[in-house]
């Protein structure tokens, strides 16, 4: 089996590489006149001796008679080192040292796999010890940048390392619990995937398939455990080093990232205290910088080179000046700017949850959160979500309440709460929200999700529960609705409602049920 993996592993390098590495070239192709970045690979040593595959990329004309700012990019969750080739040699022409390397654990690097623990955190200290003896880099200017696994370690790097002064974080996470077990629920498909990902091209440690084994089978024994394990490994953690360090933070995501929700990168956005900016756009995991990869014109990358000039270089790019909030939203082309969070949605509509409804659990009504990336993708490309006909949703598995006709566009900007009264005929169980806008004749296109798990209720005793729906930015046209569904079968998530229970929503005269809509000012 370990030969089968290796095997695998080596060709799936391979055509990985192919890829980026043509890529690259097509990207680069109008500049292929100019003097090109020198490029080397590089064996270097992390922590605890851990043998780290790394490329660096040097301006041109290098030749040790000036310093450069460093930056360094610890790879993606599954990707070999030639991942950010294309944007290192963009960087490097622009006058950066860049040093990518593929992290512990993955393809040719040594060590096993450790979701940024640690050692992870470590290997980023010796990773920029190296550069700065081995390269022109500059010691007072250096940042560190990266997508998905690349982000977190990059953010873990800068509370621990104060050499840091800059950081982009693109489709990463702050908090790895609220990411893949938020409402106490398992996200079991893009936890999944990135336990498929990582058997394929690394060498998953014993803790960490361990603590896969525990999650998947639910094991509440193991519960606290493993929010530990998630704690030690988020950014959020360590936010007040980070601040006291005080590197310059520039984060970017999707709204429809199905491993890193928005919600826990905007929490942590409002938790920085130093120079930061965010940025959400249309799209799933990564897909929003993927093109960039390939050396193609892309925002986030764009916005990550002028980050950089700013606090590195000094270059006044006026990116310090302009609102440090910027969204994309889903249905229009047009940026939003924003003075911080909690002014995206400047006001707020409750759409009351009237009466009681009572469902059955165990089946899947037909609403749902779609397929990780399929799905938002399609939102992404072709304003596309998930659909569902709210009319033909079955009430015995699905309650649905509807606000009405909207004569006005409604901007729903931020993050949708649940609040609601709920009594189990069992003592656990799983529900999941759904947000929905809905046309004339009732085809509901997703607005957001969320799950919620509860355990250890009394069974027939209500109980309140209030939920955070994922963030977004999606217009309703006038005319339409929103809808809220709750069922409690979802693809997306473990759910864990015992055979036969049912929930019953009610909304006592003394704490109505509701949904807070936040939207921005008309």
């Amino acid at each position: 089996m370990g030969h089968h993996r290796h095997a695998l592993r080596t060709s799936a390098v391979g055509a990985v590489s192919a890829a980026l590495i043509a890529g690259t070239a097509l990207g680069l192709a109008p500049t292929a006149q100019a003097a090109a970045a020198a490029v080397r690979f590089v064996d270097i040593a992390g922590d605890g001796g851990t043998v780290l595959k790394a490329n660096v990329v040097t301006p041109a004309g290098a030749d040790g008679s000036r310093r450069y700012p460093l930056l360094v990019m610890p790879t993606s969750w599954g990707l070999p080192q030639v991942e950010y080739l294309a944007q290192a040699q963009k960087l490097a022409d622009s006058g950066y040292v860049v040093l990518t390397y593929n992290v512990r654990g993955f393809w040719q690097s040594g060590g096993e796999i450790e979701v940024a623990g640690p050692p992870d955190v470590a290997d980023a200290s010796k990773v920029i010890d190296w550069a700065l003896a081995n390269t022109p880099a500059d010691a007072q200017k250096v940042g560190m940048a990266g997508v998905s696994y690349g982000a977190g370690i990059s953010l873990l790097a800068a509370a621990h390392d104060k050499r840091i002064k800059a950081v982009s974080a693109m489709s990463g996470w702050a908090d790895l619990i609220d990411s893949i077990y938020s409402g106490r629920t398992q996200h079991s498909q893009a936890t999944a995937l990135l336990g498929v990902a990582g058997t394929i091209t690394g060498r998953p440690s014993a803790e960490l398939q361990q603590t896969l084994k525990d999650f998947f089978a639910s094991n509440l024994s193991k519960e606290q455990e493993m929010i530990a394990w998630g704690k030690k490994r988020s950014p959020e953690t360590y936010v007040d080093q980070l601040n006291k360090n005080g590197a310059a933070v520039f984060m970017a995501n999707g709204w429809g990232d199905t491993i890193f929700a928005p919600n826990q990168y905007a929490k942590f956005y409002e938790e920085l205290t130093g120079p930061k900016r965010l940025e959400f756009r249309p799209g799933d995991h990564a897909t929003a910088e993927l093109t960039g990869l390939f050396g193609l014109p892309n925002d986030v990358w764009t916005d990550t080179g002028r980050w950089f000039d700013h606090y590195l270089r000094g270059v006044d790019n006026g990116i310090d000046r302009e609102q440090p909030v910027q969204l994309k939203p889903r249905t229009t082309g047009a940026y939003e700017g924003y003075p911080d969070w909690k002014s995206v949605g400047a006001t707020r509509k409750k759409i009351a949850l009237a009466g009681t409804t009572t469902i059955h659990t165990n089946v899947d009504s037909g609403a749902d959160g779609g397929t990780i990336f399929l799905s938002s993708i399609l939102d992404q490309i072709a304003q596309v979500p998930p659909m569902a006909s709210i009319p033909l949703l079955p009430r015995r598995w699905a309650a649905v309440w509807q606000s009405e006709r909207y004569a006005s566009v409604q901007r729903v900007r931020g993050t949708t709460t649940l609040h609601t009264t709920l009594t189990p005929t069992k003592e656990s169980g799983t529900l999941v929200a759904y947000l929905y806008d809905v046309g004339p004749l009732g085809l509901g296109k997703l607005v957001s999700n969320a799950p919620y798990t509860f355990y250890g209720q009394t069974p027939g005793e209500p109980f309140g529960v209030d939920l955070e729906l994922y963030s977004t930015a999606y217009d309703v046209p006038a005319g339409h609705r929103l809808a809220l569904v709750v069922d409690t079968v979802d693809p997306l998530y473990i759910e864990h409602n015992p055979s036969g229970a049912q929930l019953t929503f009610s909304s006592p005269a003394n704490d109505p049920s509701y949904v807070s809509v936040p939207l921005r000012e008309q």
